[in-house]
This record gives C-alpha cells, sequence and structure tokens, in this order.
C-alpha cells in the first residue's frame, strides 16, 4: 500500500509520505516535510517545510500546520486551525524593509500524542499541547496544556480533563483527584494540577 495523492495537490518531491497516507484536493507539503503512515492531509490543508507529523495523523481541510511543528501520533487537527510559527510577527522590519526567511527565527508548536485541536482553534508559538490534550472550538492557546487538558476560550484556560476516548472525565464520588473515564472506565490520578492515567 502506498501514499494517494490527488492531482491538485502539491506535494515537494523531498516530501516523505508514509504507507497509506492520503493527500487530497489542493493540499500543501513542503520541503522535507515527514509525515508518517495513514495519514489523512484534507483538501487546502497546509503543511510547512521540514514540518514533522507521526502514524495516523488527520489534518482537516484548510488545517495549517506551519514550520518547525512538530505532531505526534494520532494527532487531530481540525478544519481551519491554525499552528503558529512568529511569536512577533511582523512583515517588515523596523526599517520598513520585507522581512524574509532568515529576517526571523521560527518558533515551533509541539501536539503530542493522541492530541486533538477543534475546528479554527490556534495554537500561537512557542507552545506545547500534552498528550491525549483537547482544545476546543475557536480556542487560542497561549501557553503549555497539560496531559489530557480540556481547554476552551479566548485565551484558552483549562475547564476540565479528558480521557483517550476524548470524553469528560468525572470525578469519583468521595475520591478527590480521581477521575474517571465515563465510555471506558479508564482511571486518572489529579496532583499539582497534572493527570496522571492509571497504569
Amino acid at each position: 500500500m502506498n501514499s494517494r495523492i490527488q492531482p491538485t495537490a502539491q506535494v515537494d518531491e523531498t516530501a516523505t509520505l508514509g504507507e497509506g497516507t492520503t493527500v487530497w484536493d489542493l493540499a500543501q507539503i513542503r520541503e522535507d516535510a515527514r509525515l508518517g503512515r495513514e495519514c489523512i492531509v484534507g483538501r487546502g490543508a497546509y503543511v510547512g517545510p521540514g514540518v514533522r507529523i507521526g502514524d495516523q495523523v488527520k489534518l482537516q481541510n484548510h488545517a495549517l500546520v506551519y514550520e518547525p511543528a512538530v505532531l505526534g501520533d494520532g494527532v487531530f487537527v481540525g478544519p481551519a486551525a491554525v499552528l503558529t510559527n512568529d511569536h512577533f510577527p511582523r512583515s517588515v522590519d523596523p526599517e520598513g524593509r520585507l522581512k524574509r526567511g532568515g529576517d526571523w527565527e521560527a518558533v515551533a508548536v509541539v501536539v503530542a500524542e493522541g492530541a486533538s485541536l477543534g475546528a479554527r482553534s490556534v495554537c500561537v508559538a512557542p507552545v506545547r499541547v500534552g498528550r491525549w490534550a483537547l482544545v476546543a472550538a475557536g480556542a487560542v492557546v497561549t501557553r503549555d496544556v497539560p496531559d489530557f487538558a480540556l481547554v476552551a476560550g479566548v485565551p484558552a484556560r483549562r475547564i476540565g480533563w479528558v480521557g483517550r476516548a476524548g470524553v469528560r472525565l468525572a470525578e469519583r464520588a468521595g475520591e478527590p483527584g480521581v477521575w474517571e473515564c465515563p465510555e471506558t472506565g479508564a482511571l486518572h490520578d489529579e496532583k499539582d494540577g497534572e493527570l496522571v492515567e492509571r497504569g
């Protein structure tokens, strides 16, 4: 099984696509980008030069992933979500000259294994979204998101916890700091603002 690229997509010859990866219409994958196995790149999505994407990642339509972003296995990037790369964006320098690639330092958004970014959410680099975290639709992430955190708003703030199934966890009655997934029954322990999945 090879990768599948629609005729209207642009995939640079130096990009690497894993087995079973699909690139849909009008998507663009730039130089030296690396995508793992069984990824889906939606219509009009953009993957910048040198971006690293793991296995089974879904980039929905018009998602924009700017270099040097790193996405772990199983990451979901919703429609029109944006991963930025310039902490101080300007078109021109202080003297009014058009800025070029060497005139600024790109900074990364890192999205860890299993995390999901909702539709039209924005991650303002540099920032890390933790394992299995869930960023709500329309949220603007300006600081690191802990593992399993559910964040929403502008700027995004933690409003709860989620498990691997993406379902909001419920705190167990009579057991403060113990959180349970209503779908899978998996248990998690909260301590010092972090959530750890039980083995």
